[in-house]
């Protein structure tokens, strides 16, 4: 997975050069200047887990690399509108095209269906990607600590609190973490794949949380696909919860979002 990083690095280099030279600063800050003001991502989740409730982050993701095609009738504003109706807290949208399928459309129609804070699922390496995903409707943009040197992140994070954005800080391990803790990050996701194997294990996020502070807001991700998952990052304190796949290869994936949280798979 580490080349699979190395060759996304690569791929989204020279898709920020061909972006930079079709769009401009000066023409994202005019769409952004048209764009609603950021929802508040990390506000909604706190509101969640204010109310004693738990908060779904739900992914509007067509493929992956490691699984390829995950929902081949894929439809973001029909599955987006249906995460809303199931009590979704936020939404992540994919946007990478060479290796998820995403696109930065799937963001834009998502923002104009439904109310919910988005995250912007993307390799974000450069500023620009950042003023770039606040002119297409995101509230929140990731930046994966394994990609990304500790210049890069606090350069990155920078650029998203300028501009009102929230960020969703993602590691893998225990030095991951160290880095994230080490930037002003309060919203921090633990993915429970492992890099190299793509094996997933929720051990991974029992093993990270105790390294955090009670004032920072953890995320588990990956490997979330029955209630029994949820019930046992209950049991170590995490109570918000990135969930894409398990939902995606169900029909109506809102309703697969309402029975996990409630007990029922």
């Amino acid at each position: 997975m580490s080349n699979v990083l190395d060759q996304i690095v690569a791929t989204k280099k020279e898709e920020v050069r061909k972006g930079q030279a079709i769009h401009q600063l000066n023409d994202l800050l005019e769409r952004m200047a048209a764009q609603s003001a950021p929802r508040g991502f990390h506000q909604a989740i706190r509101q969640r887990l204010h109310a004693g409730q738990s908060a779904v982050i739900a992914e509007v993701k067509k493929a992956s690399p490691s699984k390829g095609i995950i929902r081949a009738d894929f439809d973001p504003v029909q599955i987006a509108r249906s995460y809303q109706q199931g009590d979704a807290t936020c939404l992540s949208v994919l946007t990478d095209a060479q290796y998820f399928k995403g696109h930065n459309s799937y963001l834009q129609q998502v923002r104009e269906a439904v109310s919910l804070p988005l995250l912007r699922k993307d390799f974000m390496i450069d500023p620009w990607q950042i003023h770039e995903s606040r002119a297409l409707g995101a509230d929140c943009v990731l930046l994966i600590v394994a990609c990304l040197s500790d210049g890069q992140l606090a350069e990155l994070f920078a650029a998203a609190t300028e501009l009102q954005m929230d960020v969703l800080m993602e590691v893998h391990d225990a030095e991951e973490m160290q880095r994230a803790l080490n930037t002003p990050a309060t919203l921090i996701g633990i993915n429970n794949r492992n890099l190299k194997t793509f094996d997933t294990s929720l051990q991974t996020s029992e093993q990270l949380c105790t390294m955090v502070p009670e004032d920072c807001t953890l995320v588990s991700e990956s490997g979330i696909h029955v209630s029994a998952d949820i019930n046992y990052l209950q049991g170590i304190g995490i109570n918000t919860y990135l969930i894409g796949e398990s939902f995606m290869r169900h029909s109506d994936p809102g309703q697969q979002l309402h029975k996990l949280m409630s007990g029922q798979v």
